[in-house]
């Protein structure tokens, strides 16, 4: 019953939302990562991790179930007073809400259970805010499913934005392989031409030496 009741305000707080930032970004093992969010207060944050480690010898990123990121949550205002402190899985989900209206420092940082070091992650961080002072009356069967809906959808987005970063990267990825291959090209093409110019011109100088000894120039 508690569960359930916990599950209705957790409901009841994020209806009302918004989608505020979505990024993604790279890190060595151990290194932190921060972004600033200037906050109301009592403004509930609602987060999402999913990080990745690359592998060494395939360049592809892949999930581990050692990793672990740290979340922390700084007032900038209040001389960097913490306010949060987590460890995520390599998909998992945070929420906070700020106390006082201010300058909020998000930090991430990839660390493992079992110690691992020099690996290089991406992690996608998505991230959604709203005001805990929109209640509805709880006890409304109808408001608990539109406030449902309402939940199942920002989720719906999150998972949106980050199947779009994770296809603009493949784009990137694409793109970045013609790039290697034109400019692989680019610089055959100029080596031969190269040979040719040097080839071109040894033989012309023969050429001219030949007809400067027939005419005995020289």
């Amino acid at each position: 019953m508690l569960n359930h009741i916990s599950q209705i305000i957790f409901a009841v707080f994020i209806a009302s939302i918004q989608l505020t930032n979505a990024l993604h970004f790279y890190v060595k093992t151990g290194e932190t990562k921060c972004f600033f969010e200037e906050l109301q207060d009592e403004t509930l944050v609602v987060g999402k991790i999913d990080a990745y480690e690359k592998n060494d010898y395939s360049n592809e990123y892949f999930k581990n179930n050692k990793l672990r990121v740290q979340i922390t949550i700084d007032e900038t205002f209040d001389s960097n007073h913490r306010v949060f402190d987590q460890k995520s899985s390599p998909d998992g989900e945070f929420t906070f809400t700020s106390m006082d209206l201010g300058e909020h420092k998000f930090c991430l940082t990839p660390i493992y259970t079992d110690n691992t070091h020099n690996k290089i992650h991406r992690i996608f961080f998505d991230v959604a805010q709203g005001s805990t002072h929109d209640y509805v009356d709880s006890k409304s069967t109808k408001s608990i499913d539109d406030l449902t809906k309402r939940v199942n959808s920002l989720y719906e987005q999150l998972d949106k934005i980050h199947w779009e970063q994770e296809y603009m990267r493949q784009r990137e990825a694409v793109f970045r392989d013609q790039s290697e291959s034109t400019n692989s090209r680019v610089v055959k093409w100029s080596i031969v031409q190269l040979f040719v110019l040097v080839g071109t011109c040894v033989y012309q100088l023969r050429h001219l030496k030949s007809f400067f000894v027939k005419q005995k120039i020289v």
